[in-house]
């Protein structure tokens, strides 16, 4: 059943478990994410990252996701990920997505406020949620234009009083796209965030966070992580060895068997730490 953030993460921040965030990049990834949530009863987000919006579309991308979601036993949220293009955000509201992601961390605090402020109201119009963004989350490639920036704790309290938003990413040492777990994360930094709202909280960049540490954070407001690359590396991992077990095999559906395998079991894996 399709749902929005607003249906998930107050629950979650208040009791101390998290929804994942699964980055998905066609219909192996969207079958075996869903098929992970309903073995284990548990809600989950799809979303549509930078990437795969500027490479399919997001009227594409809705396409292939929304009936899959809506016929799904669980709660199903469509997000789109880190967006700072009002028109594409506009795109995806009238696609059928059921929550957005306005992404104006790399402006000042003030015009990020007022921008994100604005794209609420629109998504709110459609009956969508909305994730904003304060500091900066850094990545390790693909994205060198994006600062690096740990949220400070008060420009936190006015982004969530004054943006409209539902649910607040926040930067404190989390970092995109880490093949290792090798984050450092600021709990005390942490602490004064989750001190000064009642928003749901977000972390980017779970897939190089030490799983102590996302049970830690967990239970501090972070009701939703994003995950993007361990899910990739699952997939290229289990295609490689169908293809090497299989070298005259050229049916899609027979070689991405084993790969559905491997990435439902790796969204199994996340849903279980962060329940």
């Amino acid at each position: 059943m399709l749902v929005t953030l607003k249906d998930l993460l107050p629950a979650a921040a208040e009791g101390r478990y998290a929804v994942p965030c699964f980055n998905v990049f066609g219909n192996e990834e969207v079958m075996a994410v869903l098929a992970a949530a309903e073995s284990l009863g548990r809600g989950v987000i799809l979303a549509c990252n930078k990437d795969m919006a500027a490479d399919m579309g997001v009227l594409g991308f809705a396409g292939m996701v929304r009936g899959l979601a809506s016929a799904s036993t669980v709660p199903v949220v469509v997000h789109l990920d880190h967006c700072d293009d009002e028109e594409v955000i506009c795109a995806a509201l009238r696609a059928g997505f059921t929550s957005v992601m306005y992404d104006g961390s790399q402006l000042p605090l003030e015009d990020n406020i007022a921008r994100t402020a604005r794209v609420a109201c629109v998504a709110h119009a459609f009956g969508a949620s909305i994730e904003g963004e304060i500091g900066s989350v850094p990545y390790t490639e693909g994205r060198d234009h994006i600062r690096s920036e740990l949220t400070d704790p008060q420009e936190a309290r006015a982004f969530a009083q004054r943006s409209g938003i539902d649910a607040m990413a926040i930067s404190v040492g989390n970092v995109h796209r880490l093949p290792t777990a090798s984050s450092q994360i600021d709990f005390e930094r942490m602490a004064q965030i989750a001190a000064v709202t009642e928003l749901p909280l977000v972390i980017h960049g779970t897939s190089g966070i030490r799983e102590a540490d996302l049970l830690r954070l967990k239970t501090m407001r972070v009701a939703k992580f994003n995950v993007g690359t361990t899910l990739r590396m699952a997939f290229a991992r289990s295609l490689r060895a169908s293809l090497a077990a299989s070298p005259e095999q050229f049916d899609r559906l027979t070689l991405m068997k084993p790969v559905r395998v491997a990435l439902q079991a790796e969204a199994r894996r996340v849903m279980q730490v962060l329940a």
